[in-house]
């Protein structure tokens, strides 16, 4: 493993731009979106040639083929020169893993590929105005004519998708069938009449999140992604892709995407003897960064303690759980440790920093909610990690 080592160690350092390092503009695949970072594009191509953008896909769909080892190896040096994700979204984290787990081989030589080059980007089609975290309660339908699906409903929170080219949908095939069966998942192309797709303001004045209309949109058969009727079962794999977190290992968490905490506070509360000044801030900061390492430590333990990183069962809920509570945490910190300042919304008496800390705050508040709320998480942890009773 030292020979693949140092030859990982020496390729990034030819192959990977000065643009690409610390934090940065990460591609998602959509065309949608400007390329702000010639550096990123240029990134995306060379990891993607060599496989990288998925290290451990097979190779006979574009990926890198690595050993579970190896793949440790290619994260802690990306990590060790501050290399950013060349790619992230849910090509990557959530329908991939998915295909490569229920897809037809003629789904994965169409699909695999293009999310691979970061030549597509993908939304999910899940929540609807009455199916939230009762997900199953789900009402759009599909009706098979031909060789094609037709759909129509509604879907809600359906996050980037004003800039995506696909959607994996979850979609109601049997009305008449017990709500957890009767649904089916398949894959729909956004760039069609049928599909209308409204942006939602957010307290946070962004806009993530979409209404997706579906009037008579149509999804090719030959995308059903497993049985149909039989979808749930599909669907409740790829949140576990969701809410492990262990794609993020090369994805967009490999280094900072701002400024780090204690660096934040030195800035604003200045240092005694080369610390932080305040007392409490400097114990709050480094209880959190405790956490932090510890539980990136956690997910890599658990790669490394499986099956070539296959994704965990029901203790990805735990993931989820203690990664939205870890994300908030820092959001709070951070909007403290600036104080008024931390507080603005615009003008010219704050920063563009100050103003998007405040924005990030907002945000964060959603992280327990979104992939399935804190409580649905603990219920999950309770039941099927540790065994309790109804």
């Amino acid at each position: 493993m030292e020979e693949f080592r140092a030859e990982v160690r020496q390729w990034l350092a030819a192959n990977c731009p000065p643009g690409a390092r610390g934090p940065g503009q990460i591609l998602n695949g959509s065309s949608k979106i400007p390329i702000q970072n010639p550096d990123a594009k240029l990134w995306l191509d060379r990891m993607a040639e060599r496989g990288w953008t998925t290290p451990m896909w097979p190779k006979a769909y574009g990926g890198g083929g690595l050993s579970k080892d190896q793949y440790l190896i290619l994260i802690s040096e990306m990590r060790a020169i501050k290399a950013r994700s060349p790619l992230m979204g849910m090509g990557t984290s959530l329908i991939g893993p998915t295909l490569l787990d229920f897809g037809t081989e003629d789904q994965k030589q169409r699909h695999l590929p293009k999310i691979i080059r970061g030549e597509v980007a993908w939304c999910q089609g899940y929540s609807e105005p009455g199916a939230g975290s009762d997900l199953a309660s789900l009402q759009t339908r599909a009706v098979l004519e031909g060789d094609n699906y037709i759909i129509n409903g509604q879907k809600i929170w359906t996050s980037g998708a004003q800039f995506a080219d696909w959607m994996f949908i979850l979609v109601r095939t049997d009305p008449d069938a017990p709500k957890h069966d009767g649904i089916s998942f398949m894959l729909l192309d956004m760039n069609q009449p049928g599909v209308e797709v409204k942006p939602i303001r957010l307290i946070s004045g962004e806009s993530p999140f979409c209404e997706s209309f579906f009037d008579n949109a149509r999804a090719e058969r030959r995308d059903l992604i497993g049985e149909q009727n039989r979808g749930w079962t599909v669907g409740k794999r790829l949140l576990q892709h969701e809410r492990s977190g262990i794609t993020s290992l090369v994805g967009g968490s490999a280094v900072p995407v701002g400024p780090r905490l204690a660096d934040l506070a030195k800035q604003y509360l200045g240092t005694q003897d080369g610390r932080i000044a305040d007392q409490d801030f400097r114990r709050r900061i480094l209880h959190h960064e405790m956490n932090a390492k510890s539980f990136a430590i956690t997910q890599r333990r658990v790669v490394a303690e499986s099956n070539e990183a296959k994704t965990p069962g029901p203790a990805t809920s735990m993931f989820k759980y203690y990664g939205s509570r870890s994300m908030q945490n820092a959001a709070d910190l951070a909007r403290e440790i600036r104080g008024n300042q931390g507080l603005g919304w615009e003008g010219d008496a704050f920063s563009t920093a100050e103003k998007a800390s405040l924005r990030q705050f907002l945000s964060s508040r959603a992280a327990s909610i979104y992939s399935g709320s804190n409580e649905i998480q603990l219920n999950i942890i309770a039941k099927r990690v540790l065994g309790l009773p109804d």
